[in-house]
């Protein structure tokens, strides 16, 4: 039997946690993009601070 047993690590472990406060129409639009682009809340804010640090990944 192998000895390693649970998840493969990643390359960049995301462990670090923010807590945002949204309004209702703002919450509204990120769960329709997220729906659209089939991916979670939480990567479409990577997305956008990517963009707005000036990281855009092609």
């Amino acid at each position: 039997m192998n000895g390693k047993v649970g998840r493969p690590k990643v390359e960049k472990p995301k462990n670090i946690r923010y807590s945002v406060r949204l309004d209702i129409e703002i919450e509204e639009k990120l769960k329709q993009y997220c729906k659209n682009n089939r991916i979670t809340k939480g990567e479409a804010i990577r997305q956008g601070l990517d963009l707005l640090l000036g990281n855009k990944k092609s």
